[in-house]
């Protein structure tokens, strides 16, 4: 008998949490104005609202965090960290940032002017916030097959070829760079192919243009690559992770995620001319080139989970989850985006929610019923999280409205995954009567979800 598939780590220590009653949450979520972000983490009985910075540290991680280097220049811990970046990167210069999105403040600043157009697939909120605030455009160039949930291929975060060399013909110098996402977030944590990436570079270089990839969940994309890509099946992930960052000319990366770290971030380029100007910048926002906003105590951690991160059986443990409740789902007949990501399941809140309109927020409107009927917070990546056209300040309704279910790595068991399947089928089998959204009431410029009031539609 073949032995079933177990975890590659055991568990060492333990939080508590606590079932709140159906009274409770309608009190808690309408005091945070139906937006969960607003919710305390005690009103909350499984989180799954993100990925970033809440898994599980490794033994060895909080060792090495005892022995960090907290000097102001210079740290030990700093050179810890470059060196295990440049050894899994090939990645020379690294500017550490307290977190993804300061890497991308960092480098866009010395990159991005008002009038650029920066294409890729599927920019993410922060990513785009960074480029839209500067008076820059984000182009998508994500392959159309993304937009269709229920469609199975391997690497549905794919670069558009085709859509990408128009975008370099019309828009020309005022390409800064293209920016490529690995896994592609929006899209529902799906990977991009070393064959995309491969051709991606060699149409950049036929046009003069560099690649930055906003690296969040890099080994889940090289997982990805070794499992469903031909030819990748023998290499390591680390060996796939050297072939990725070949095709690059820098990354910023939010350690949060696949660093398995509570905070950090860094920038990665072989490119000294961008490194120093890079640097100026990071000195102004972040800190000194050697800490830039982290402790040493968290760069020691953020090189040991980079370590542990990028081999094999501990990206198994962590995908083969997120493939658990994704076969939960497919048991109730709940679409999602097809095939299972990286990271995250991400619901079709459309296909849920058949009869709220999308003016009335369908994705926004399941996520706040998952959390009344189970105290499950997820994360709308949607109508909302996409922000107002930047000119004419209209909703954007082109994209996916999706729930995503993001889980911690090392975090939460099966049976938690069972609860959130069962919660989920259980607003499933009531869908009919869910006719009304929700409203906003007020709204950010920028980054709206984060901090956006609403009510319920009477």
């Amino acid at each position: 008998m073949e032995l079933p598939f177990a975890e590659s780590w055991k568990i060492k220590m333990i939080e508590p949490i606590r079932k709140s009653t159906r009274e409770e949450r309608e009190t808690w979520i309408n005091e945070a104005k139906n937006n969960v972000f607003q919710l305390k983490s005690e009103q909350v009985y499984i989180d799954l609202i993100t990925d970033s910075g809440t898994g599980a540290m490794s033994d060895r991680q909080w060792s090495a965090m005892m022995l960090g280097d907290e000097s102001y220049a210079g740290a030990s811990s700093y050179y810890n960290m470059k060196d295990m970046i440049t050894r899994i990167t090939g990645f020379d210069y690294v500017l550490p940032t307290h977190q993804g999105r300061a890497a991308e403040n960092v480098l866009f600043s010395c990159l991005i002017k008002e009038g650029d157009v920066c294409p890729g697939n599927s920019h993410f909120d922060t990513t785009k916030g960074h480029i839209e605030s500067r008076g820059a455009i984000a182009l998508d160039c994500t392959i159309d097959e993304a937009k269709n949930t229920q469609l199975e291929i391997p690497f549905k975060g794919n670069v558009d070829i085709k859509k990408l060399e128009a975008a370099l013909k019309e828009y020309g110098d005022r390409i800064p760079f293209i920016i490529v996402t690995i896994t592609n977030n929006t899209c529902g944590g799906q990977p991009v192919s070393m064959a995309n990436l491969r051709e991606t570079r060699i149409l950049a270089n036929k046009y003069g243009k560099r690649i930055i990839f906003d690296s969040a969940r890099f080994a889940e994309n090289a997982y990805f690559i070794k499992t469903r890509e031909k030819g990748f099946e023998k290499r390591t992930i680390k060996e796939i992770c050297l072939e990725i960052f070949s095709y690059a000319d820098a990354m910023t990366m939010s350690a949060k995620k696949d660093a398995i770290v509570n905070m950090g971030g860094f920038i990665a380029t072989n490119l000294k001319e961008w490194y120093d100007a890079a640097k100026v910048k990071g000195i102004a926002y972040e800190g000194f080139t050697t800490y830039g906003g982290m402790n040493g105590r968290d760069m020691n951690a953020l090189a040991i989970g980079l370590d542990e991160n990028t081999e094999f059986d501990n990206l198994e443990s962590r995908i083969k989850q997120v493939e658990y409740l994704g076969k939960k789902l497919d048991e109730y007949g709940i679409p999602y985006q097809r095939p299972a990501g990286g990271h995250a399941i991400f619901v079709d809140a459309t296909k849920v929610l058949t009869h709220v309109p999308r003016e009335q927020f369908p994705a926004q409107t399941l996520t706040v019923e998952l959390y009344l009927e189970a105290g499950i917070r997820g994360c709308e990546i949607g109508y909302i999280l996409a922000d107002r056209d930047p000119i004419t300040r209209e909703n954007r309704f082109d994209g996916l409205d999706l729930l995503r279910l993001a889980i911690p790595r090392r975090v939460y068991t099966d049976n938690h995954m069972n609860v959130v399947a069962a919660a989920l089928k259980n607003i499933y089998n009531r869908r009919e009567s869910i006719t009304k959204g929700l409203k906003i009431v007020w709204e950010a410029d920028l980054l709206r979800h984060f901090t956006v009031e609403l009510k319920k539609v009477e």
